[in-house]
């Protein structure tokens, strides 16, 4: 038997045992990915021969529309032949509380009879609102009596791709099962091909194994000739119908999904008589509730060959029986009326598809589908066109596309100051000020703020001006500006007060907090504490989540992790269970800073990449700690993450961005011996943190000043990084071990000028792998004359004669099973980018040119 056929055999095996441990409650995860015509879909049907029998198959699939449909396919569930329950079912009607719709999906999948398997297929093709159920699905499934069976087209994910986030997740789960479907050989092409009467040579050759295009190159095959194309095979098929059932098939063929009967019949003038034709000939499939082509392939090759005249024809009966029919989906309506270049059509129900895409939480299709409406702007009025810039500004600030809500708000803003509406245009100017703030402009986020308290006072709406005294507060805040903070935000305080507005008081009560506390004011973190309450008695949970992260960066800052350590479960747990993926990434950036400061590399890195896409205040410090971990590992890459995250760090104009990342930049040159370096990365930030008060970056900066031999004045904090300054080194290497930093333990006791300290230095470093370091102690060693140094963890080298990380370890192992770097960064659960540098560090370790080599002397160091 093929290879190809046995594998699928197996996997169906594998799909079969995951249903019946999922009867037991160990629920799993099932990854169904190659390239088109593959099999993917044909394995799902053949599903049902192996399940368990009184199993219960739901079967959901995403569509190719220019703006998916939001939770389209969750809402093919519903009239199903399975069918779902009536809270699904009325959850996915309303969809406007996603939370209930994520009640409600892990509530069918733990009714009877179990085990449930759920697929969604296409997934490529998703929109944000599915992937978001998705995410909370996969987070939860080793929990349930239930199988979530993912179907996608690996070939189509590129670097950015929306589905990556969620494939690194389910990578990180317990039970995760992938199959990648495997071409036909050439001996089965050829078993097949001659069967048939057709060259097995010529079939191959035009199809490359792939099944779906075997099947449709035999079908159309006689008398030994073979089809140029898969596309000629599918028209040749077609040519071989009537006129009025090509007729229908074309018409059917620029609906890229499903077709309700209802739509069918509104279309074709006698529905039944050619969906049979379709369905006799190989090119539908037609079930009780909708008709589909057997194959998108056969769809887009039907839909390709049209010309664009006749495409728009046929985009406008759609349209024009969309528009007919209550209750249409409005993505589905914009869709084609994009495609039938009805402007008016998309000026109707752009904003309303939007308005949907929105609340199901789809604010990539919202965006989307507002972009469609702004082509036309002289449709709109002027205060029409600015809601709609609002929207959209909105809708780009929140998947992070910071360029597009720029622009927008900006054009919004410019709208609004033409009207003359000032309370309009304060609101504008405060929320104008915020996307600069996440698009890292702090200059830009400032003149907003300003302007915005001064329309707004004259605007006569106390809630309005609040919470742009509270944005201003908070950007004062940020920027170590502490006085001001507390003067914004103490008028902020008292306005949320008086217009009993929980979620700006809390927002205001935590800036206030925050500036007083890192002044040392007694009062600062009892206002924290107090914003948090206030926001979670509110249900204000985007608030909440915020106290949970300022808490516990200042803890983190202020070097109390076992303080810090208490709030990241329950900061975690709500983030997680409100689905706020914003806050959610941030408070794992703030896990990789606690991790990185335990030394805990792996995890650190683990943590840290998670958020290494996200918006410039999680990325910046992302990109830190990463840099970081391969500073301090000796691992190639570093120094162009700590590049990209200073470039950063500078606009942003925060101490708290620059001062981390110029200590890692200082650090960094210190460990390849260039003190010049050093002094050129610490000197400006150093002063800036001795201006402002912040004895966290004054310290550390200050140390590495002094280890490059540039005078600072005294510091009496009692920062371990001052103690090491004075030369205290003892009693620094006992305030490290006191937080729990054994790297920076370490390296205080690295700085005595005793050999028994360095020597105890070097066997800790050993022990955590920071070789940059431990060379530099054991070339001091040498200098005072000590003979007897270790030379390292032996065990780990003779294990690993390449000297390669855990991690570099990992991604050889990846790269000699033939996977690419987007793969192993798949695999990994990390950006691609970062494979890259494993990669080049790898091969360099290796002294191997290409991955070939690289394969060949790894399996030569038995590292494989």
């Amino acid at each position: 038997m093929d290879r190809g056929m046995l594998e699928r055999d197996h996997e169906l095996g594998r799909l079969a045992t995951a249903a019946r441990e999922a009867a037991d409650g160990a629920g799993s995860v099932a990854l169904v990915h190659g390239e088109a015509g593959i099999g993917k879909s044909s394995l799902v049907k053949a599903m049902s021969a192996v399940l368990p029998p009184h199993a219960r198959i739901l079967v959901g699939a995403c569509d190719d529309l220019a703006t998916g449909r939001p939770l389209g396919p969750f809402r093919d569930l519903v009239g199903g032949a399975e069918g779902v329950g009536e809270e699904l079912a009325k959850a996915l009607q309303g969809a406007g509380d996603r939370h209930r719709v994520y009640d409600a999906l892990r509530s069918e999948l733990t009714t009877a009879p179990l085990p449930v398997v759920l697929v969604v297929e296409d997934v490529h093709w998703a929109d944000e609102a599915s992937l978001d159920a998705l995410r909370f699905l996969v987070r939860r499934m080793e929990r349930l009596p239930a199988v979530l069976v993912l179907t996608y087209r690996d070939d189509e994910l590129g670097r950015e791709h929306p589905l990556r986030q969620l494939l690194g997740q389910v990578s990180r789960t317990g039970r995760v099962h992938r199959l990648a479907l495997p071409r036909l050989s050439r001996g089965a092409v050829g078993r097949m091909s001659r069967a048939e009467g057709l060259d097995p040579a010529q079939v191959y050759a035009v199809t490359s194994g792939n099944p779906f295009f075997v099947a449709e190159v035999l079908a159309a095959g006689n008398a030994g000739g073979v089809p140029p194309t898969v596309v000629d095979a599918v028209l040749a098929r077609l040519r071989g119908l009537d006129a009025e059932a090509r007729d229908a098939l074309e018409q059917l063929a620029v609906l890229p999904s499903a077709v309700e009967h209802r739509l069918a019949e509104a279309l074709l003038p006698d529905a039944l008589t050619v969906l049979a034709t379709g369905e006799q000939h190989g090119l539908l499939s037609v079930t009780p509730e909708r008709v589909v082509f057997r194959h998108e392939l056969i769809r887009r090759a039907i839909a390709d060959s049209l010309p664009a005249a006749r495409r728009i024809t046929l985009n406008r009966e759609v349209l024009r029986a969309l528009v007919a029919s209550p209750g249409a989906d409005p993505s589905r309506i914009v869709h084609h009326a994009a495609q039938a270049g009805d402007e008016e059509a998309i000026a109707r129900f752009g904003p309303v598809a939007a308005a949907d895409a929105s609340r199901t939480g789809a604010h990539r299709e919202a965006a989307a589908q507002l972009r469609l409406v702004l082509r036309d702007r002289q449709r709109y009025g002027a205060a029409e066109l600015a809601t709609l810039l609002e929207q959209f500004a909105v809708e780009s600030y929140t998947i992070a596309d910071s360029a597009a809500a720029v622009a927008a708000q900006r054009e919004a803003v410019a709208l609004r100051r033409s009207l003359g509406d000032t309370r309009a245009l304060g609101a504008d100017l405060r929320w104008l000020s915020r996307i600069h703030w996440w698009a890292g402009d702090a200059d830009e986020a400032q003149q907003a703020a300003q302007e915005a308290i001064v329309v707004l006072e004259g605007a006569q709406d106390e809630r309005l001006l609040a919470l742009a005294l509270s944005n201003t507060a908070q950007l004062h805040m940020l920027s170590e500006r502490h006085a001001e903070a507390v003067e914004f935000g103490l008028r902020a305080i008292a306005l949320a007060r008086a217009t009993d507005d929980a979620a700006i008081l809390s927002h205001a009560l935590n800036n206030v907090g925050c500036a007083r506390w890192r002044t040392d004011d007694p009062r600062g973190r009892a206002q924290l504490e107090e914003a948090l309450q206030v926001a979670l008695g509110a249900g204000e949970v985007e608030h909440a989540c915020r106290a949970y992260a300022n808490l516990i960066w200042n803890l983190l800052e202020r070097l109390e992790y076992a303080e810090a350590d208490r709030y990241f479960a329950p900061a975690l747990e709500l983030a997680d269970r409100a689905e706020h993926l914003g806050f959610l990434s941030y408070l794992q950036v703030e896990l990789a800073m606690r991790r990185f400061a335990a030394a805990d590399w792996d995890e650190a890195e683990r943590y840290a990449e998670l958020a290494v896409h996200d918006h410039v205040p999680g990325r910046c410090p992302a990109l830190t700690v990463l840099g970081r971990v391969r500073i301090r590992r000796g691992a190639q890459g570093g120094d162009e993450l700590l590049t990209e995250a200073w470039e950063m760090a500078v606009r942003t104009r925060e101490l708290q961005r620059t001062g981390a990342v110029a200590a890692a930049r200082a650090e960094a040159a210190w460990l390849r011996g260039d003190v010049e370096a050093v002094i050129e990365a610490s000197l400006e930030v150093y002063e800036q943190a001795c201006l402002l008060e912040s004895p966290s970056h004054r310290g550390e900066l200050g140390y590495w000043l002094t280890r490059a031999g540039h005078p600072v004045p005294p510091d009496d904090s009692g920062h371990p990084y001052a103690l090491q300054s004075a030369g205290q080194w003892h009693a620094a290497a006992a305030a490290w071990r006191g937080v729990g930093c054994p790297y920076e333990e370490a390296a205080a006791l690295a700085q005595s000028p005793d050999a028994d300290d360095k020597l105890g230095a070097l066997a800790r470093l050993d022990a955590l792998g920071a070789e940059p370091l431990a060379r530099q102690v054991r070339a001091e060693l040498r200098t005072l004359g000590v003979r007897r140094i270790p030379r390292g963890p032996l065990a780990a080298t003779r294990d690993n004669p390449a000297g390669l990380t855990e991690r570099q370890l990992q991604v050889l192992r990846l790269m000699v099973e033939g996977l690419t770097n987007p793969q192993i960064a798949d695999r990994l659960v990390v950006s691609v980018r970062t494979v890259d540098h494993h990669v080049s560090a790898v091969l360099e370790k290796l002294g191997a040119p290409s991955r070939g080599e690289a394969t060949v002397r790894a399996r030569e160091l038995g590292l494989t």
